[in-house]
């Protein structure tokens, strides 16, 4: 049976079934509404499945239509557009069904959206892209059931009059009944037809997602951005328009119903509701909507049909906003807002045409706001709409300017000059209207403290109401949980005490709750993968605070663990990008090192506080130059010559094969452990941290490795370079410590708190992020290709341990680290292969800290499964089958199971992994080739980078001061004034200084290699030395002679010599006394500068300067 002349006659391409529901649609909508509203849900149904079969993701095992619009959505397979119809489709159906309701109205609305979405199937699945469908033929309304009554008896009993007889009569009925039974049969013979050939459905379906996962992945994904292109062409009447805008706002949480909910149907606002009223009136004709909540009005939306541009708009719903009628009791509280010359009578104002948010149409998509009150900012696109609980807390918030924050007692204790100079900075790009802000400071300098102090700040004068403060790692959330419990603030409670803080398993923040962590991860599902009911809306935070932004825009292509979320550069950043977007809230993020990325989505730093300012500030501590390992090896490289028999291990599987090299192969160092595995060069790296860092000495070493199975290596080589030293030793003194390992964060903490582990191999999972002060040696076996990634590992050594006497850390570079990265920009980022193996997926999983991730990663797993079962011969499919089963099954299986399935099928099949990536066999390329070449530790050396000798270092060094010692000031006050010497100037010339190779870390080393003998000089004595010949002479003697040449000088009253002797004792960590000093945290709790210089008659700055000048040797102290 042919399908019927319908608007749906293209789908008969694709099957009779699909063109037969929208014709069986059509045919219900004049009698039966609601049975054309559930034939327009199964047709809607249908074609998402047809949609994601076609790219492989149709979940198998009678996946129910929310499961599959759940997944089109979380993988941005459908545009927002078809998203919106087909769920509207579900919902109107839905009801139909279960409730028996629906109107002509509503299925004429439907039958329009369904059409629209059939015509988007067409161009895009049907390999149609140019297809033209014609307009929209409306069926037959339905004529008034009396009135049609009343006709067919008149008509009839006209009929019958006519005849002569009552034969004639008998006939004459019985030919129109049977034209009616004709009709009716046939439509009922149609219907069965149909529903029959919707069972073969299922088989179809499932030959396209087997033809899908056989599809290279770049096919797919230009289907996707087909699908995204033919979505932005289509248009929209207006009432259509308005009913997805209707479904919009009923989703947020309004009360909605164009076409009941009006103005002029009587219907006015109540209290207890909020609700979206239509066509109400203003001076300027009816405002669309207008939104009220407990019975006032908060906002009104101005809309029209799809091809209107939005923002322009903005200005109508301004005219509204200022001559709505509305009664007293009707007003918003903190009314009237004055812009201008305007006085607007609703605070927020919206427009909008019911089309998605695209970037790229900006002006024709979205939903635009403008907030009339001070202080609102300009307009601005959101991706859905407020809830009325978004509208109601934003009215109660702060939006007037509230600068001035560091120039008062802050309310969390004990924070430093920089970090009060970091939270002012903030503040005043807040109070610019700066939405992206970006705070760059050094590893270890506090951020999160600090960003626990500016959200105490912020909150406690209400410029924000809620802030989300997201991180990427589970271990970071629970860390900043952690501080926000411990951090003091200056009502003697705890941060969380004042504060509500809703944790990491809390999927949506009270009303209550003035912040909330979370993982990028977990918001991401959230956001796109939870009913809308449990889902954040864009009004849910107005700050987000992003602790490590750099985290992501960094990897280096060994970066596998504990990034269980994403893969590459372009999907982090994409994760990003999605959460940021989707919260109508100010962005503050925190690095210590910005990647390109990162400036791009925050802007350039508006406070930025380095590494070598902490140092000299006396925060952090500096590094020895770098020691370079030499080995023959790394000197020569590794050759291999052609024809040469080799043994290459394939790295998925751990396979072992011999083949005769076709060419000559060479290897530089950079390449060791990663392309060409060498027990020998890491045996002789081995010796040489062994004899390096013994030990019986203070402090802890971290050694980078290049891959898991290379850690393995060094810990094997360093247990026994230490054994040969130094006799036999604990086992647990070298220990490896990565994702794959048993606990890891157990290992972390006994690495961070016990004597044992002394040594730890790792990859990257200590890489960032871990806080070990007691780091004094970081051993880099591993060449990495980011300044970024480099600066990062370097910071898990820059933090004092003052219990070791810690007060430098040494680099080892066994690879030329340095070398390289003289060639590599700080911001070039390096990406990454998304190309995972099962046994790199399984370790991922079994190494998950949360069910949150087990599920991700599972998924993963299984999405993998079903791709590489068509690569799998029939032999080894057999072999597998006799033991698991039917694969494809194996799939279902795992995915409706718990992930705690998977991990033990795995560990019960330990074979499993590499039998599954054997299935695509790496070539000869892939593999690691194995040296069996001998090597030999030649020396380790001070890296002065292009000076040969530490003697050199020094002359160049010399010639430096002397070229500049009557060219810059601060040269010239530490040589000819230190009496006048500040703080400032000293931090700008150790600035210069290290700007031009001249650290005092590599100077006292240089000095102490070319002198033999170690004097912590400080920079000072050092460019007194070389300027004026002073002897180098350790600088806490130079404070304790000064102090005591001081104490000297004049009779001081008891509480005057105490202050000095603890003024000393601070120079000895903070060079040069200034007035600056006197306001840290250790003067400041007993009153700072004025209150010491009260005792001291007003006298201190003087008295400041006499002690530097002593510390000096300068005659004119007193």
């Amino acid at each position: 049976m042919g399908v019927p002349t319908s608007n749906f006659w293209f789908l008969a391409e694709h099957g009779q079934q699909l063109a037969g529901l929208g014709a069986l649609a059509e045919r219900y909508f004049a009698d039966d509404p609601p049975g054309a509203l559930i034939k327009l849900r199964q047709l809607g149904e249908f074609l998402a499945k047809e949609v994601a079969a076609s790219h492989g993701l149709l979940p198998v095992g009678g996946a129910s239509f929310d499961d599959v619009l759940r997944t089109l959505k979380v993988r941005a397979i459908l545009p927002r557009e078809i998203s919106e119809f087909l769920y509207h489709l579900k919902r109107i159906g839905n009801a139909a069904a279960h409730e028996n309701v629906g109107s002509a109205g509503d299925a004429l609305t439907a039958l329009k959206l369904a059409r629209n979405t059939a015509v988007w199937f067409h161009q895009t699945y049907g390999n149609a892209p140019g297809f033209k469908a014609g307009p929209f033929v409306p069926p037959a309304p339905p004529a008034d059931p009396a009135a049609e009554l009343r006709a067919e008896i008149e008509r009839l009993k006209k009929a019958v009059a006519a005849s002569s007889d009552q034969e004639a009569k008998a006939r004459l009925l019985e030919q129109q009944a049977a034209e009616k039974d004709s009709e009716r049969a046939f439509w009922q013979d149609y219907a069965t037809e149909v529903e029959a050939s919707l069972k073969a459905v299922e088989a179809e379906l499932a030959a396209t997602q087997a033809a899908a996962q056989a599809a290279p992945p770049q096919q797919l994904d230009l289907l996707a951005d087909l699908g995204a292109r033919n979505a932005q062409a289509i248009e929209l009447d207006e009432a259509t328009t308005r009913v997805l805008i209707d479904e919009q706002l009923r989703a947020a949480g309004w009360e909605v119903d164009t076409a009941v909910l009006r103005y002029s149907a009587g219907v006015r606002p109540q209290y207890g509701k909020a609700m979206a009223i239509a066509e109400w009136p203003t001076a300027n004709g009816p405002v669309d909507y207008a939104l009220f909540v407990d019975g006032r009005c908060v906002g009104v939306v101005e809309a029209k049909r799809g091809a209107s541009d939005v923002p322009g708009r903005i200005g109508q719903a301004k005219r509204y906003a200022r001559d709505i009628t509305l009664t007293s009791d009707e007003l918003p509280g903190g009314g009237p807002w004055q812009d201008g010359d305007d006085r607007f009578r609703v605070p927020f104002l919206f427009a909008t045409n019911g089309r998605p948010y695209v970037k790229q149409l900006a002006t024709k998509s979205g939903i635009w706001f403008w907030d009339a009150r001070p202080g609102g900012g300009e307009p601005r696109a959101l991706p859905e709409w407020f809830s009325p609980r978004d509208l109601i807390e934003r009215l109660e918030q702060q939006t007037e300017d509230v600068s001035g924050v560091a120039d008062r007692e802050l309310g969390v204790t004990g924070l430093r000059p920089y970090q009060r100079d970091a939270i002012k900075a903030v503040e005043d790009g807040v109070e610019r209207g700066q939405r992206n802000i970006l705070l760059s400071m050094a590893t270890g300098t506090g951020k999160t403290r600090l960003a626990i102090a500016l959200m105490y700040e912020l909150l406690r004068r209400k410029r924000f109401r809620r802030i989300l403060f997201l991180v990427d790692r589970n271990a970071l959330g629970r860390q900043t949980l952690d501080a926000m419990s411990t951090t003091d603030t200056s009502g003697f409670l705890k941060f969380d005490q004042v504060f509500p803080v809703a944790d990491m398993a809390t999927k949506f923040p009270e009303a209550t709750d003035r912040v909330q962590v979370a993982t990028v991860q977990a918001m991401i599902r959230r956001i796109f993968d939870d009913p809308a009911a449990e889902r954040p809306t864009p009004g849910t935070y107005d700050l987000i605070i992003v602790d490590e932004a750099h985290r992501g825009y960094t990897l280096d292509a060994e970066l596998r663990e504990d990034d269980l979320g994403f893969r590459n550069l372009d999907d982090y950043l994409s994760a990003y990008r999605r959460v940021l977007d989707y919260f109508d809230a100010t962005k503050v993020a925190l690095t210590a090192t910005p990647a390109l990325h990162t400036r791009e989505i925050f802007g350039a730093a508006v406070f930025h506080y380095g590494y070598r300012q902490a140092v000299v500030d006396g925060y952090l501590i500096d590094h020895r130059p770098p020691r370079r390992i030499v080995t023959a090896l790394s000197q020569t490289g590794i050759h291999f010559d052609q024809d040469e028999e080799v043994h290459i291990v394939d790295p998925r599987t751990g396979q072992i094969d011999l083949f005769n090299l076709d060419d000559e192969v060479d290897f530089e160092v950079s390449e060791f452990n990663k392309k060409v595995y060498t027990r020998a060069f890491n045996r002789a790296v081995a010796q040489a941290i062994a004899l390096e860092c013994p030990p019986d000495q203070p402090g802890k070493t971290l050694l980078f490795a290049a891959r898991d199975d290379h850690a393995d290596i060094l810990v094997e080589e360093l247990r026994a370079a230490l054994a040969e030293e130094y006799g036999p030793q604990a086992h647990d003194l070298v220990e490896k410590i990565t994702g794959k390992i048993d606990k890891p964060l157990d290992r972390i903490k006994a690495f961070k708190n016990d004597p044992r582990p002394k040594y730890v191999v790792t990859v990257d999972l200590l890489s960032t992020g871990i806080d070990v002060p007691s780091i004094v040696n970081l051993v880099f076996v591993r060449r990495v290709n980011s300044r970024i990634l480099y600066d990062q590992m370097i910071g898990r050594a820059t933090r004092r341990c003052d219990e070791i006497g810690k007060e430098y850390f040494r680099i080892f570079d066994a690879v030329d680290i340095y070398a390289n990265l003289q060639e590599v920009s700080d911001m070039r980022p390096v990406v990454v292969d998304p190309a995972l193996s099962f046994a790199v997926l399984t370790a991922d999983l079994e190494r998950a800290t949360s069910e949150e991730d087990r599920v991700f990663v599972r998924d993963q797993i299984v999405l993998k499964l079903r791709q590489r079962i068509k690569y799998i011969d029939e032999e080894r499919r057999q072999r597998l089958e006799e033991v698991l089963g039917p694969l494809p099954d194996l799939a279902d299986r795992l995915r409706a199971a718990p992930p705690a399935e998977t991990i033990a099928l795995f560990r019960d099949h330990p074979s499993l992994a590499a039998a599954l990536d054997a299935a695509n066999p790496a070539r000869h390329g892939d593999g690691i080739l194995i040296s069996e070449h001998d090597d030999e530790l030649i020396e380790v050396i001070d890296d002065y980078g292009d000076k040969a000798s530490p003697a050199d270092y020094i002359e160049s060094f010399e010639t430096f001061v002397r070229t500049n010692m009557n060219a810059v000031p601060a040269m010239i006050a530490a040589t000819q004034r230190p009496r006048e010497l500040t703080r400032a100037e000293l931090k700008e010339l150790a600035i210069l200084l290290d700007g031009n190779g001249f650290s005092e870390a590599t100077l006292r080393r240089a000095y102490g290699s070319a002198r033999n003998a170690d004097i912590a000089a400080h920079i000072i004595g050092f460019i007194r030395q070389a300027a004026l010949g002073d002897p180098l002479v350790p600088y806490e003697t130079r404070v304790e002679n000064g102090v005591q040449r001081i104490l000297a000088s004049r009779d001081w009253t008891t509480k005057q010599r105490q202050w000095l002797t603890r003024i000393g004792r601070a120079l000895k960590a903070q060079p040069v006394g200034d007035p600056e000093m006197l306001q840290e945290p250790l003067f400041a709790q007993a009153g700072g500068f004025e209150m010491v210089d009260r005792e001291f008659d007003s006298g201190l700055g003087d008295v400041l300067k006499d002690l530097n000048a002593a510390i000096w040797g300068d005659d004119r102290a007193a």
